[in-house]
């Protein structure tokens, strides 16, 4: 574990970076399921229908999609919240790195149908996002 410490520095970019990763995820599920699923250049005039009518690694992939961007905005508020709040930077980067993390391995499990590993999954996820959030509330006192 004090390996992965290690490879966080304590600047606020590295908090910063980890929301630019965490919002951009969305964006790849959408382009996986696209590959997943057949995308040619004239399903781009009605990209939703298209991604609807999938099934498969690609329905999921898409579903990967949907949850990150549900997910997104409590973790981007809680990151944010935390460094208002001045959480210490490298904790603040630390937890943000992990939730990162564990997002992508959300999407790989929810691409490859291991439904109780992705639920898992999701309540770390969601846990890293509150414990910025309690965190924040604790130094406010």
């Amino acid at each position: 574990m004090s390996l992965f410490f290690g490879l966080i520095p304590d600047s606020t970019a590295a908090a910063i970076w980890a929301m630019v990763v965490a919002s951009l995820l969305p964006l790849a599920m959408a382009l996986t399921a696209k590959a997943l699923g057949g995308f040619n250049l004239a399903d781009n005039a009605h990209p939703r229908d298209f991604l609807q009518g999938t099934t498969g690694a690609a329905a999921r992939a898409n579903a990967a999609q949907q949850n990150s961007y549900e997910t997104l905005p409590i973790f981007l508020a809680a990151v944010l919240v935390a460094m208002l709040f001045f959480v210490p930077q490298l904790i603040i980067n630390t937890i943000a790195w992990l939730y990162v993390l564990i997002r992508i391995g959300f999407c790989v499990a929810y691409i490859t149908n291991l439904a109780t590993f992705r639920s898992i999954l999701w309540v770390l996820s969601m846990a890293c996002s509150l414990m910025l959030f309690y965190l924040a509330i604790r130094v406010s006192f």
